[in-house]
């Protein structure tokens, strides 16, 4: 079957605040759209000191986009910013064709790329967001992901008659959806909820990585751990969160997530939606910031992650800087990627490695421990060999410095989570003034 031909459109506003170019940006978004499964054939950008109301670019902009669709042959129209349903159906009165806005794109991506039950039930809320103030007309990129929790998987393909009297009933299906997804999402809600507070008593701290999708977190989660998660040179590859057990140097362990790539201009309705796989992200011991410092926009994607750390209010957390594909640097020379990482702005206490090539993955697990340990209380203790589980647990959550075997116990002194500290405070040796 062949692929629909799409044509780009960007804007860029003159005084606006954002570090992309319009340029850059664009050819972002072809890579999204290949990742959709279309086949790029022409772009065009405008830039503007606001964005027009009708069609939200200029009058003549649309003539001449209009005027290549006999030489390109284009399916559709993306546009790089998200319209408002009165600007799509003005353009797609114009252009006949069919126009689709980055939003709609994301979201026809991530319905193809969530296989768990939690993915697809959060992108499947999205869509029908996104969808029910454009319900005027059919949807039809909504229909091409048959099956992925989109529109149509969820028994809505479209009006069935121009009446307002079907507009109203689908209208009602779609508000009936929503609502039971967002009971189904508030559901994994609280069992994350439970699930987050057993780890809280077990002591495991939580490591998520976070970056730009496509930086190499999910490559890295397999190096790191032995998993076997699917990692693609693509946008979005993997959407579903993953989450491994790894040992520290120290013998510590602790629990690494992989989650959801971030983006520019990521849509609201998605960080809506997945609340609750985000929040991994802001009850985190630490995060590890997966950059790929080899991309030209390398610096603008590390704005991008900072700013939608804040917004998810996890920006406080403890913060390791990764920065990956060091092997795709010419000669690797740790004075480039030192002068890179200036460049950028970033902490001195970043770690360069390739997660594909494995180096410097030793030099990151050791600043992980050297971390965390700094976030834990530090103590001594006499431990009765008949509490040997302490012991045990001890050496799995926490880093130990001196460990002295004597008769009635073991004395131990190092550092544990707090929570693990609190169950081993009657044991405790005071040290003396």
């Amino acid at each position: 079957m062949p692929r629909e031909r799409a044509f780009l459109v960007g804007a860029e506003l003159t005084g606006g605040r954002s570090p992309w170019s319009a340029e850059d940006s664009l050819q972002e978004l072809a890579l999204l759209a290949d990742t959709a499964g279309l086949d790029v054939v022409g772009s065009a950008y405008q830039r503007l000191k606001q964005q027009f109301s009708k069609h939200f670019i200029g009058p003549g902009k649309v003539e001449e986009i209009a005027a290549l669709r006999d030489e390109l042959k284009y399916d559709l129209v993306i546009f790089d910013d998200e319209l408002t349903p009165g600007q799509t159906r003005n353009l797609e009165d114009t252009l006949k064709v069919q126009v689709l806005d980055r939003t709609g794109l994301i979201l026809d991506i991530f319905a193809t790329h969530a296989h768990t039950h939690e993915g697809r039930i959060q992108v499947e809320l999205a869509q029908y967001k996104y969808l029910l103030p454009r319900l005027r007309r059919q949807w039809l990129h909504l229909e091409r992901q048959a099956g992925g929790g989109g529109a149509s998987a969820g028994g809505v393909v479209g009006l069935r008659g121009p009446g307002e009297t079907q507009l109203e009933l689908d209208r009602r299906m779609i508000g009936h959806r929503i609502a039971l997804l967002e009971r189904q999402i508030e559901e994994v809600h609280r069992h994350r909820e439970q699930y987050r507070e057993r780890r809280r008593k077990n002591g495991v701290p939580i490591v998520a990585l976070v970056g730009y999708t496509n930086a190499g977190k999910s490559t890295l989660l397999n190096a790191l751990s032995g998993a076997n998660v699917r990692a693609e040179d693509r946008l979005f590859a993997t959407l579903d969160p993953t989450t491994r057990q790894i040992d520290l140097p120290g013998g510590q362990q602790v629990l690494l997530t992989d989650t959801v790539g971030f983006i520019q201009k990521l849509p609201t309705q998605l960080v809506a939606a997945f609340r609750a796989t985000l929040e991994e992200i802001r009850e985190a011991d630490l995060l590890l910031h997966v950059l790929d410092i080899t991309h030209k926009n390398a610096a603008q994607q590390t704005d991008t992650v900072l700013e939608t750390l804040k917004e998810l209010r996890a920006a406080e957390r403890p913060i390791i800087t990764v920065l990956n594909k060091v092997d795709l640097m010419e000669g690797v020379d740790e004075r480039e990627v030192g002068r890179l990482a200036g460049e950028l702005g970033l902490p001195d206490d970043y770690v360069a490695v390739s997660a594909q090539r494995g180096w410097g993955l030793a030099t990151l697990l050791q600043q992980i421990e050297d971390t965390l340990g700094q976030r834990m209380a530090t103590l001594e203790a006499f431990i009765p060999y008949k509490r040997n589980d302490l012991v045990a647990l001890w050496h799995q959550r926490g880093v130990i410095d001196t460990e002295q075997y004597e008769a009635e116990g073991t004395r131990i002194s190092g550092r544990i989570p707090a929570t693990i500290a609190m169950q081993l405070a009657p044991f405790r040796v005071e040290q003396p003034v």
